[in-house]
């Protein structure tokens, strides 16, 4: 579908929608549940045990092939929690499982995929034991985490770092430097003469952004008209 042929009430009404079910169905399972969350298909986001924290005008993303899940199952009575600090984006498919402890900074983006974990889950010689070997994971602020890569217990993960797509994270990352491959390495660094926007700034008037993004919906649906939009489900054609 190249366009949406909603009548923009009707988006409207969804996006309402959406931010009921989360409230009513997941912000009770966390231990803390942000001002200004937003979330897309909430329905398809799997919280297990807890505590869990979602940060202010943090965005989850989930489909139906690719659902957003956040597991805890805690070592012992005292450990297990996952954080995830303000302004932050999971994409769909990322998975966050906390056997320990998982601590994500401000303005940090999961892509698709991405798994964060802080457990091996099982022991390497008995099978049979749950958890395994487990070391808290602490990621830094503004960190952006690639497609499909996965990020392992033990690991700190400095400000501003970037993990490359598929990317299989052991050991620490520096503050500012970007790391790739199996196991991750550093390739270089971010440079510090040129200017890093974070999604903390872009978020800092959320009030204004809803405003800018209700008037980009409005010029976009602008003659959208219920018949057009049951037309393009029933009977949809070349260019839709």
């Amino acid at each position: 579908m190249r366009r949406d042929y909603r009548p923009y009430y009707i988006k409207h009404l969804y996006n309402k929608f959406q931010k009921w079910y989360a409230s009513y169905y997941l912000a009770p399972q966390c231990q803390y549940y942000g001002r200004g969350m937003h979330f897309m298909k909430p329905w398809q986001v799997e919280i297990f045990g807890g505590p869990i924290s979602l940060g202010d005008y943090t965005t989850v993303i989930a489909t139906s092939d690719k659902k957003v899940r956040l597991t805890i199952w805690s070592k012992d009575k005292d450990s297990g929690k996952i954080e995830i600090g303000r302004c932050s984006l999971l994409c769909p498919g990322t998975r966050i499982m906390s056997a320990t402890a998982v601590t994500i900074g401000d303005g940090c983006m999961m892509a698709q995929d991405a798994c964060i974990t802080d457990s091996d889950w099982h022991d390497l010689y008995d099978r049979s034991l749950p958890v395994g070997n487990t070391e808290a994971v602490k990621i830094g602020n503004n960190v952006w985490i690639g497609d499909s890569s996965i990020v392992n217990k033990g690991v700190t993960i400095g400000d501003n770092a970037v993990i490359g797509a598929g990317s299989i994270v052991l050991k620490d990352v520096p503050a500012n430097a970007i790391a790739v491959g199996n196991p991750a390495t550093v390739v270089k660094y971010l440079d510090p003469d040129k200017p890093l926007k974070t999604r903390t700034q872009w978020l800092s008037d959320p009030a204004k952004l809803a405003r800018d993004f209700e008037i980009i919906d409005r010029e976009n649906m602008a003659g959208n008209t219920l018949a057009g939009w049951f037309r393009s489900i029933l009977f949809p054609r070349q260019g839709d």
